[in-house]
């Protein structure tokens, strides 16, 4: 049988009607609750942990029965590819989220081979560029939605279609879960270093307070920054990168020359200094390397190395679980922690020769790097296996899926 080229509407009834759940069941028997958060991304799988009665949801929810298939139409879900199929539901019925799209596949299409059809990259791709509404409630239109063609094959080539992408992508989760493993176990490694060099158990030193071993400690100024076309650039916390533990400068304002010369000196950024985070995602140390004006708004503090106090070292310092957890103690506020520049003073650091410090930077930055380099690996090989779903996806959609194509997913 040759391949037929179809919209999703003449092989699928979309929004299926309620009354069908009504004929079935009386408003006191149980039926399947799907919010949002139940609809999952790469799983086929609904999470089923809720159940109501059919009186309860009824009214505004979205119905949907055995084997249909559910995508998310409202940014980001959509986007993020969250979608699955309704197995397992309590007495075959199951209501969820306004913002569902419901397939029910007609006899040409096995629902799987739909699933699959709609977690295609490319599938989400030209769902968002005509998504419709204000901006974080926009959703992809029906008519979309119901024009959108598919290849639909024999009911036979359809299943060995899906069985070979059940492999495969099963294949390509793992590999990916062992990636991410060892992404996560190349930081744990280097942090783990961190806290062990600032074991502040240990009798080896003299313990004093952060500000005696700084110059100074401060923070950006307090007044609201005049801005201009041209100038100093300014950043903010948000400019922080909190993986890299580096300023990003791509998305910033500036001030005029004039505002950063009057500042304080203490105020002024340079070489050596570490920012430290102090406000909201606190704790995050940057070391200044080059010698770059910038000013700096008050959320963000200024650790300066006194005499004798070596500026990596500080950095990794700062870095360390004994440092932040100090200062996570004394963080105050609710809905915005801050460490104040009192806490951040009075925090308890150890007193170490110079030269231990150089070797100390040395040795923890030679860890950094191993490290780094790991990390490098693994988040290649996650773009890599998530490039190959892409491709095994759309080609199982335009006939050129064969079990060669989908060989060594994992490998």
């Amino acid at each position: 049988m040759t391949a037929k080229r179809t919209r999703l509407a003449s092989c699928c009834v979309i929004k299926p009607p309620k009354s069908e759940a009504r004929r079935m069941l009386s408003e006191e028997a149980l039926v399947s609750f799907v919010p949002m958060s139940g609809l999952g991304i790469n799983t086929k799988d609904l999470y089923l942990d809720v159940d109501r009665t059919l009186a309860e949801v009824n009214g505004s929810y979205t119905y949907f029965a055995e084997n249909d298939v559910i995508l998310a139409k409202i940014t980001p879900c959509f986007e993020n590819g969250k979608l699955g199929i309704a197995r397992g539901l309590t007495n075959g019925i199951g209501f969820g989220s306004s913002e569902f799209v419901v397939f029910r596949p007609g006899e040409d299409i096995v629902p799987d081979y739909l699933y699959y059809f709609l977690l295609r990259p490319q599938f989400r791709k030209s769902g968002s560029k005509v998504m419709t509404g204000a901006v974080g409630h926009r959703r992809i239109p029906k008519e979309f939605i119901e024009n959108t063609e598919i290849l639909l094959p024999s009911i036979s080539e359809q299943k060995r279609i899906v069985a070979i992408l059940d492999q495969a992508l099963y294949e390509i989760e793992q590999a990916r879960v062992r990636a991410e493993k060892n992404f996560q176990n190349a930081r744990d490694l280097f942090e783990s270093f961190v806290q062990k060099s600032f074991n502040l158990g240990s009798d080896k030193w003299e313990y004093v307070k952060l500000e005696d071993i700084t110059e100074s400690i401060s923070d950006g100024d307090h007044s609201a920054p005049p801005k201009s076309d041209s100038g100093i650039p300014f950043i903010t916390i948000s400019n922080i990168n909190k993986s890299s533990r580096e300023i990003d400068f791509s998305n910033t304002f500036s001030v005029p020359k004039e505002y950063f010369m009057a500042l304080k000196e203490k105020r002024k950024p340079a070489i050596g200094d570490v920012l430290y985070t102090v406000t909201g995602s606190y704790g995050i140390p940057v070391l200044i390397k080059n010698e770059t004006e910038f000013c700096f708004q008050r959320h963000i503090g200024l650790v300066r190395p006194a005499n004798g106090v070596d500026s990596t070292w500080l950095y990794y310092l700062l870095l360390s679980p004994q440092v932040f957890d100090q200062a996570n103690k004394g963080a105050t506020g609710t809905a915005q922690k801050t460490v104040s520049l009192k806490t951040l003073r009075n925090i308890v650091v150890p007193r170490i020769p110079y030269d231990i410090q150089v070797k100390m930077a040395q040795e923890i930055s030679s860890v950094q790097d191993k490290a780094a380099a790991l990390e490098r690996i693994y988040v290649s090989k996650l773009r890599s296996l998530e490039e190959l779903k892409e491709s095994i996806l759309e080609k199982a959609f335009v006939a050129q899926l064969t079990n060669r194509n989908a060989e060594g997913a994992a490998a």
